[in-house]
């Protein structure tokens, strides 16, 4: 599992996922007014205190905002010698990959207590306090996340369960938490091969370029990343159960993977746990699509030229030619008062508004909605009570426009957000606040 902060470890979970052509959709025509809805104020909790005054920007916000990973070079690993199941499974990655590792792989079998330790001394590094309680008031005030959610904790809750191993790019090293058994269990099979995919990858393309982005706060970049890396470790390991001698049928495989793939997580908001799981099932759909396209070849060079946006891993025809276009939210803390200042800004894309359209509209809804885009970020402010925040989309036509526009407009309705909906021929502008005053001089500020 690689995380916005960190290249720490690449987790094995196992999903499966379908592509979907991408096309453009038509709705009804919003108001050209902005549309507002009248709700009682937001209680978020503690909003985090920011310095008054905001950047020029979007991106200039967003960098100054960043709190980059605390990254430790590692000592190459001792040799060790490798367990015969383990090498078995090297030699069927191998195979299906058509590559061979260039040395031995690092292999530690540890059990869940001495994971979730090594998973808990890394959190610290990993996911700053003060960056996740910003777009913990952020989220909250969009209403992606309960208001009041502590994202920080509910990834720490989410990871706690859902870790069975990882490959770390930095050590070098692969810990898996085994049986001890001889004989591999389907799932240990699974999760070997995830891992050994990881190792084999990074030898040939090192996975540590995912730190580069992570340390820039670009999160649309890096989960698009993800995808790729995830879901060839997701094709690869399912191609190895189903190549294997005595291998799972593909039609258990895909019931085993859909069932994990299913399950929910106490205590994490649905979005979240959409987002967390997305990597390894678009992102196994994908590498699928490119792998059925071009072979191993094509594999490899998405490898090397990773995908920038998660719409080019949703829609393959889009990979690696449709670009975005570039967005800005302008500083609106002249409007909003003297007091006001920056909290959070980032990079929304395709995904990210897919699983946000979906908490509240059908999934159909949600995903033609979100097709057709073309650019996207929101940007928040604070002045320590009250929050507003600027969702700021482009999209391919006017049509695509109109969709997201309608659907946004459903989904403020149907939800709490205090919101106003404005669509002006290919943007589209979502502006959301805790309270109807806040949203009022927001509103004044955009129409600037």
């Amino acid at each position: 599992m690689i995380r916005r902060a960190s290249a720490l470890a690449i987790v094995a979970l196992a999903l499966v996922a379908t592509a979907c052509p991408k096309g453009s959709t038509t709705a009804a025509v919003p108001p050209s007014d902005p549309t507002p809805v009248s709700r009682p104020s937001i209680a978020l909790g503690t909003i985090p205190s920011v310095p008054p005054g905001g950047a020029a920007t979007a991106a200039e916000a967003m960098k100054e905002l960043c709190v980059p990973p605390i990254t430790k070079t590692t000592p190459a690993p001792k040799p060790t010698v490798t367990p015969p199941q383990i090498a078995e499974v090297e030699r069927e990655v191998e195979q299906e990959r058509g590559l061979d590792y260039l040395h031995p792989v690092a292999v530690q079998e540890i059990t869940d207590a001495q994971i979730d330790r090594k998973l808990a001394a890394a959190f610290k590094n990993t996911y700053p306090v003060t960056y996740y309680a910003r777009r913990s008031a952020a989220w909250g005030t969009i209403g992606v996340i309960p208001p009041g959610t502590d994202l920080r904790a509910a990834i720490k809750n989410f990871e706690s369960g859902q870790v069975v191993g990882f490959y770390d790019p930095d050590s070098k090293r692969l810990v898996f938490v085994g049986s001890g058994d001889t004989d591999l269990s389907v799932e240990e099979r699974l999760a070997l091969a995830h891992e050994l995919t990881h190792a084999l990858d990074d030898q040939h393309f090192d996975l540590r370029r995912l730190d580069s982005i992570a340390a820039t706060c670009k999160d649309e970049n890096f989960e698009a990343a993800l995808g790729a890396i995830e879901g060839n470790a997701q094709y690869t390991a399912a191609e190895v159960l189903l190549h294997a001698p005595g291998g799972i049928n593909l039609g258990d495989l895909i019931g085993s993977l859909l069932t994990i793939g299913s399950q929910k997580v106490s205590g994490v908001p649905p979005f979240l746990t959409a987002i967390e799981y997305w990597p390894y099932s678009a992102g196994l759909a994908f590498m699928q699509a490119e792998a059925t396209a071009g072979g191993e070849a094509a594999v490899d060079r998405v490898l090397r030229h990773l995908p920038v946006t998660t719409e080019q891993v949703i829609h393959p025809d889009a990979y690696p030619s449709e670009v975005p276009a570039p967005v800005d939210v302008p500083d609106l803390t002249p409007a909003l008062g003297p007091t006001w200042g920056d909290l959070d800004a980032m990079q929304v894309g395709e995904e990210w508004l897919t699983a946000m359209l979906d908490l509240r509209l059908d999934d159909a809804t949600a995903a033609s909605a979100a097709e057709g885009w073309d650019g996207g970020v929101y940007r928040a402010w604070t002045d320590g009570t009250a929050v507003a925040v600027v969702l700021a989309t482009a999209w391919d036509s006017e049509a695509d426009a109109t969709a997201f526009a309608s659907a946004m407009t459903a989904w403020v309705a149907d939800g709490g957000s205090i919101a106003s909906v404005r669509q002006d021929g290919r943007e589209v502008r979502v502006a959301f606040a805790t309270d109807a005053g806040t949203l009022h001089r927001l509103e004044g500020g955009l129409a600037a």
